[in-house]
């Protein structure tokens, strides 16, 4: 149980984010659902934990944004007094061939998805160190591992974000803080919908287990990372992907 911890879930508006904070609050965690632009979906989350007999409350803040970032958790651990949880899970994609895709698509997505990891571990570090605890989670992606056509940008900024979880957790397992990353394969939500049936039914063809994952596949194991389950687990990537990556 995650009763009496505090955690921040980044991009938690909707998808794996939104069960993410679910979970985490379904073991009694207070969750601070970050998002960027929806607000209103970010909302629902807030009430659907609330509902539920939870703690919750809804935070705007673009993580490619340092300062905006440092601000944010400084207000979190103010209002909370603690950091327990923090679950890097904001990402977006900009897919195209590499001959075609722009600098633009490229810096936005290593942006969001990388450096707005290292914004937040940042500036929760200190708390961390403090408190000689601390579960970073770090969301990637089967893509990040094996790499994928039309993603070159996203796919850097997925393998990025584990060799900064692999870095993080050696500086920081001497006090006792726990960082790792998840990573997902093919599961449903709005990102891989947009990928469209054919290409969907096709990828289904290199999943062992022949079906696409569930946002629950992944928030489970995060909630159990989270947990006194995770207290030995560190520097780790652990692939839910349905056996694409093996």
């Amino acid at each position: 149980m995650l009763t009496g911890k505090v955690a921040l879930v980044t991009g938690a508006s909707r998808g794996i984010g939104r069960g993410i904070a679910l979970a985490l609050a379904d073991q009694g965690a207070t969750v601070v659902v970050n998002y960027n632009g929806s607000e209103a979906r970010a909302r629902e989350v807030v009430e659907s934990i609330t509902a539920a007999g939870g703690k919750a409350e809804a935070v705007q803040c673009n993580v490619a944004e340092y300062e905006s970032c440092g601000q944010m958790i400084q207000d979190v651990i103010g209002k909370y007094g603690s950091l327990d949880i923090l679950v890097n899970n904001a990402g977006i994609t900009r897919d195209n061939l590499l001959m075609r895709m722009s600098e633009s698509d490229y810096d936005q997505v290593l942006d969001t998805n990388l450096k707005g990891a290292f914004n937040t571990i940042r500036h929760s570090a200190r708390q961390f160190l403090k408190q000689k605890s601390g579960k970073v989670i770090n969301i990637s992606s089967v893509s990040g591992v094996m790499g994928n056509p039309g993603q070159a940008n996203y796919s850097a900024s997925k393998a990025g974000l584990i060799g900064l979880t692999k870095s993080v957790a050696k500086e920081l397992g001497s006090r006792g803080i726990c960082v790792n990353a998840v990573a997902p394969g093919f599961v449903e939500t709005e990102m891989t919908e947009a990928m469209g049936e054919q290409a969907l039914e096709k990828a289904k063809q290199f999943i062992p287990l022949g079906r696409m994952g569930k946002v629950e596949d992944i928030a489970g194991l995060v909630a159990f990372l989270a947990g006194p389950g995770g207290d030995y687990i560190t520097g780790q990537v652990i692939s839910v992907d349905g056996g694409l990556n093996m």
